[in-house]
């Protein structure tokens, strides 16, 4: 239940204190006082999108908190949990939100959260209802809802929607491989194209790795060769040569060391030094040697590295990039060769998952069916006490042609409030009057499986006479002894039925109009009576102890 409602410049309210009773409480004032403001303070809590016009007159922000006391928080502290939320200490749970000109901000159990969580936390602690919201009976999606809140079928509705998510899964797995078998056979020969296209050019590795540097060493061959035999022509081929020079500081080296033996450990490196320009002599003639100026060969060269600039403009800015492209349209390819057995497979999968969902629907519309009646005599239980005397009520269910989310079937409330008229459905009836009475006679023969903890009812006695707003008022009354109600009326007739009668008005401080709400008891709601009668005198007041004690 509501244990605790703070509202700050909201409106016309610049501080609202609340601690609400349990049963059922009524909320009542002039018009214009300010009583929507607890239907807005809440929707707000509810995770209802915010208006910065709503914030108090020359006010920055306005803020909304509430505190709900939970009989089970086991589902609540879960989905905190989940989100790294603080749980609820004691089944207490503390709900937020600040707004301001520029954002807003919503917190659960003092933490920070998100409005989709705020949403989908409070959305199940409160249920709404006002004369527009009655519409939504018409919806054949929310009577199908209430018949299965009626019937119990959660388990078995949560089953099937496993069942039915695994199917939708599985068909779409065949649907989408069968769509690539009917796609155009050219997707398959261009991915052969591509295939044929990289494998015939024979590319390696090996290849690619040397491939610049021998292009690059045939294109200039002659210079590299006009290079290099002057090199080995400098070293070893004239009388003057690097190593006949050499070798004659050699000889005369080995004299100087015969005539002084400590020369010797100076020219020693001499020696070595002809070693190796030897060997470099020998590698710079094998070089020009094995240099080619074949023009074939540079012919073959710059087709080869024509051919993989082309694959790479194509397929991949290297080698490797190539080698995978190959590779992913072999993997395709072989997805498309294999696809009648796989189509074969998810086709098998297909027809399993479907087996099993139908018989989740199965045992979803046994519920159903058995349910439906049920539903239709303790509604017209509720109903015949709010008026509709010699009314018929029927649930229709529907075959759908294929299984849908909510199972195999769907629900249409037939409703005739008149005798000798046939029955129609809910959307076809007009009168906001009697769908607010639809909805009351609807939630009281669910009032056992409906575990929401506040309902609040905004005026949807409106439209109807003194005995059937009574009639109303004391349906609230035996909600109010499964649920918290909230009635905001303007029937004296509901008033004096509630536990706990709160009177909202409107005055001024400080030059500023304000909204103040308090208990009236006693008196002060005999007075308040009176005013709703809109009468005074000794018999407006008889009528008022008498509505409060009947």
């Amino acid at each position: 239940m509501l244990t605790l409602l703070k509202i700050r410049n909201l409106a016309l309210v610049d501080e609202l204190v609340w601690e609400p009773e349990p049963g059922f409480l009524s909320i009542t004032g002039e018009t214009g006082a300010g009583k929507s403001v607890i239907m807005g303070g809440l929707s707000l809590l509810l995770g209802e999108r915010a208006d910065k016009g709503r914030i108090r007159s020359g006010e920055s922000q306005c803020s909304l908190e509430a505190a709900f006391r939970l009989t089970d928080a086991t589902a609540i502290n879960e989905t905190l949990e989940e989100a790294g939320v603080p749980l609820c200490e004691d089944g207490e749970l503390l709900l937020k939100r600040t707004i301001t000109a520029t954002g807003n901000r919503q917190y659960i159990n003092n933490s920070p959260v998100t409005l989709q969580l705020l949403r989908k936390i409070a959305g199940g602690l409160v249920d709404m209802h006002h004369p527009e919201a009655h519409r939504s009976l018409t919806s054949r999606e929310r009577q199908l809802d209430l018949l299965d809140a009626y019937a119990e079928n959660e388990p078995l509705l949560r089953a099937y929607k496993t069942a039915y998510a695994a199917w939708c899964s599985a068909r779409a797995a065949y649907r989408e491989l069968q769509e690539k078998e009917m796609a155009n056979e050219r997707e398959l020969d261009f991915l052969r194209h591509q295939i044929n296209e990289i494998e015939s050019a024979g590319f390696t590795a090996d290849e690619i790795a040397g491939l610049e540097t021998h292009w690059q060493r045939a294109r200039n061959a002659s210079r590299l060769r006009d290079t290099a035999l002057p090199m080995v022509q400098l070293l070893d081929g004239e009388d003057n040569s690097v190593l006949n020079n050499m070798r004659l500081l050699v000889r005369l080296g080995r004299e100087l060391e015969r005539l002084d033996a400590d020369a010797a450990r100076m020219l020693s490196p001499m020696e070595g030094l002809i070693d190796e320009l030897t060997d470099l002599c020998a590698d710079l003639q094998n070089y020009t040697d094995n240099l080619s100026i074949d023009p074939q060969e540079l012919s073959r060269l710059e087709e080869r590295i024509s051919l993989l600039d082309s694959l790479k403009r194509k397929y991949g800015a290297d080698y490797e990039a190539i080698e995978q492209h190959l590779q992913s349209c072999h993997a395709k390819l072989n997805e498309a060769d294999n696809r009648e057995q796989m189509l074969e497979d998810l086709a098998q999968q297909e027809q399993l998952r479907k087996a099993e969902l139908l018989q989740a629907a199965q045992k979803l519309s046994v519920g159903r069916r058995k349910a439906a009646p049920k539903l239709c005599n303790a509604f017209l239980q509720h109903a015949r006490q709010l008026g509709f005397r010699q009314s018929l009520f029927e649930v229709a269910l529907s075959p759908l042609p294929t299984p849908g989310p909510h199972g195999l079937e769907e629900a249409e409330f037939l409703f005739g409030p008149n005798p000798g008229e046939p029955l129609k459905a809910l959307r076809l009836i007009a009168s906001s009057g009697e769908l607010a009475r639809v909805m009351l006679a609807l939630k009281s023969a669910l009032a056992g499986q409906d575990d929401t903890p506040l309902l609040v009812f905004d005026e949807i006695d409106a439209n109807v006479g003194g005995e059937i707003a009574r009639a109303v008022g004391l349906k609230m009354r035996e909600l109010g002894q499964e649920h918290q109600v909230i009635s905001i009326t303007h029937f004296p007739q509901v008033a004096a039925l509630a536990n706990h009668h709160y009177l909202i008005s409107k005055g001024t401080a400080d030059g500023r109009t304000v909204s103040r709400m308090q208990e009236v008891q006693d008196d002060a709601r005999v007075t308040e009576l009176m005013r709703m009668l809109g009468t005074g005198g000794a018999t407006a007041e008889a009528h008022a102890r008498e509505l409060l004690h009947s």
